[in-house]
């Protein structure tokens, strides 16, 4: 398979602004109501947002972001929580460890940007935890600015649509950055549909491995349609690795043990308003922790990793809590 991205062919593929018109026609139809779009919620409840959707099915981050957002609407107010109180909100929304980042990002703004999230790209990057893609998104999304918005979904439908070739997974390539930035609409307010259409399709419509090709808009333009989908679904990347056993399940047991407790918060299903007026951070023992799993050098592995990451505290007689402080 070809790992370029080819220039646009002007006398075979259709010009940006001819799939614009009907993308954005089936946007405007079919975009799925999420409380943080249309202009709805501030810069601050974007990037959230933005974070907990990494690697998170989209249906999963509404409840959380609308507890999250309803205990802590802005920087400050989570700047404020303690350590515990957040990954307790966290709950199952996995990869916990953003909890902290998304936090050490909120004391940032809250204490060197007024409050306010940083209205450039070199700004938000900056910020504990914020990448490239999350910097672009608060940029188009919450400020409207002219960029290109780049992820999984946007360059599997760029790739087909105007190169007629897979996306491959893996790190964007120089030449899909070149193709986002150059099929881009030159007006701002469109640019922002246009990162979000794009998004929503290979969402919904342009998927990884089974593509409705019979609904999608732009499917009379699309190369890779005309070219009979070559390589549907092949990936560059690793298969993705089976949970069941792996440390991932065995520290999510983990933090989940501690969330249940008393005291803690609820049940794991991010109580946030529980979290926040929690009167102190209860242990769990740590022979109570042994029922947990039961390879104990797996188990004491797990253990010693959530402390690294500062996702725990480990107390003089073994006992396990979430972070105060």
């Amino acid at each position: 398979m070809n790992d370029t991205v080819e220039p646009l062919a002007a006398a075979s593929v259709a010009d940006p602004s001819a799939v614009a018109a009907p993308l954005f026609a089936w946007w405007h139809a079919n975009a799925r109501d999420l409380p943080w779009r249309f202009g709805r919620t501030t810069p601050w409840g974007v990037l959230v947002s933005e974070v907990m959707s990494q690697q998170t099915q989209m249906s999963r981050v509404v409840p959380y972001w609308r507890a999250w957002m309803d205990v802590w609407p802005d920087a400050a107010a989570l700047a404020a929580a303690s350590p515990a109180e957040v990954i307790t909100a966290w709950g199952r929304l996995g990869y916990p460890r953003r909890a902290l980042r998304l936090q050490e990002c909120a004391r940032v703004v809250a204490g060197e940007c007024a409050d306010e999230l940083p209205r450039s790209y070199d700004g938000l990057t900056a910020l504990p935890g914020i990448g490239d893609y999350t910097a672009s998104a608060v940029m188009s999304f919450a400020f409207g600015m002219r960029i290109a918005v780049i992820d999984t979904n946007i360059r599997r439908v760029l790739s087909r649509v105007f190169t007629g070739v897979e996306s491959l997974g893996g790190s964007a390539k120089p030449a899909e950055r070149d193709l986002a930035n150059r099929v881009l609409p030159a007006d701002a307010g469109e640019s922002v549909t246009w990162n979000q259409a794009v998004m929503e399709l290979g969402a919904l419509v342009c998927t990884a491995k089974s593509p409705r090709c019979d609904v999608c808009p732009v499917s009379g333009l699309c190369m890779f349609l005309a070219a009979g989908r070559p390589g549907l679904g092949e990936r560059r990347t690793r298969p993705r690795q089976r949970f069941q056993g792996t440390d991932r399940q065995v520290r999510g047991i983990v933090l989940d043990a501690l969330r249940r407790l008393p005291a803690g918060g609820g049940d794991g299903g991010g109580d946030v308003g529980a979290a926040g007026t929690m009167p102190g951070v209860p242990s769990l023992p740590r022979a109570q922790a042994r029922q947990l799993w039961a390879d104990r050098a797996q188990l004491d592995a797990c253990i010693a990793s959530l402390d690294d990451d500062g996702l725990i505290e480990i107390l003089p007689d073994g006992s396990l809590r979430l972070p105060r402080a």
